[in-house]
């Protein structure tokens, strides 16, 4: 009974965030409506998603809770559909940890005739309208740093954030399998303060579904957004050319196996769909890591109702 007694405590203490949490999400939707968006909800459940090396789905049968909501949006703009977004429940297995939970709240959307340029322009847009929104005055307070929502962002590719801020060639670091490393360790805490920064042009090993740069195939048209140390949205020029998504998929399920994985089926239908995609960019991003930002909580235990835990 104590530890029932322990947890409700600590739910009573998370009141005021969630409250915050709550006006954070109404935002979003304004943000998004307001701009011609359609909101859409895609099933949960579903039986092959994208498969991606490091990202193990939940089992729901034979089927899985769907780690992202991508393939099914994505098959919407196939079918017509221009400026979408949702707001959803996803599912990541052994995900766990102070900035990770197993199931979390994501927020994608798309736009069909853009590219990553401008989701660049909607990060900066909709972090101006939460400030506005959620805060006395544009600057966000979080972990010992600054960060100001209303005056843009700094816009860095991977290979000037790697030379500054590690001093080594993106190159040297790929060609030792360290990328991963020196991002979390030498890059990441100094990206997205005194401006929110939008990484964009990683190598195209690591845009397993974005399309290469026309200027330098070697990159990919992905961004990933920073503020205040955290990564809080991953987005893409999407790649729409069917042949070539199959073999960055078989790819990422040769990277899968030799981690012991085994994989579902591959995502037939989407691939069917994807060559009637047109040119189009789509964004995911984390609601309860933006939540913590603006609550100014530690971990994200804190902006959730319920931990895994006290289920």
């Amino acid at each position: 009974m104590d530890d029932v007694r322990t947890s409700r405590q600590r739910r009573r203490g998370r009141k005021e965030n969630l409250k915050i949490r709550a006006r954070l999400l109404q935002s979003v939707r304004v943000f998004f409506i307001e701009r011609g968006f359609l909101e859409v909800e895609t099933p949960v459940r579903i039986p092959a998603p994208a498969p991606e090396a490091h990202i193990d789905p939940v089992r729901s049968g034979q089927w899985c809770l769907h780690p992202s909501p991508e393939l099914c949006m994505k098959r919407l703009v196939a079918s017509g559909f221009e400026k979408i977004f949702q707001i959803s429940r996803v599912f990541r297995e052994g995900e766990r940890g102070s900035n990770h939970l197993p199931e979390f709240t994501m927020l994608e959307w798309y736009r069909a005739g853009e590219d990553y340029c401008a989701l660049m322009s909607d990060c900066e847009a909709l972090l101006a309208h939460l400030g506005g929104e959620l805060l006395d005055q544009p600057v966000l307070e979080y972990g010992g740093v600054s960060a100001r929502l209303d005056g843009g962002t700094e816009r860095v590719t991977v290979g000037e954030a790697f030379r500054r801020h590690a001093g080594r060639s993106l190159n040297e670091i790929i060609a030792e399998n360290s990328f991963e490393e020196v991002l979390t360790e030498a890059v990441e805490p100094r990206l997205g303060h005194p401006l929110p920064t939008l990484l964009h042009d990683y190598p195209i090993e690591l845009g397993s579904l974005a399309r290469a740069k026309s200027s330098d195939p070697k990159l990919a048209e992905r961004v990933e957004l920073y503020v205040a140390g955290i990564e809080l949205g991953n987005g893409f020029s999407e790649l729409v050319d069917a042949h070539e998504q199959r073999k960055r998929f078989e790819a990422e399920i040769e990277l899968k196996r030799a981690r012991g994985v085994e994989w579902n089926p591959m995502p037939e239908k989407f691939l069917t769909d994807l060559p009637h995609m047109p040119e189009c960019a789509g964004m995911a991003l984390g609601l309860d890591r933006l939540a913590m930002l603006f609550t100014g909580a530690e971990t994200i235990d804190e902006v959730s109702a319920f931990t895994p835990e006290e289920l």
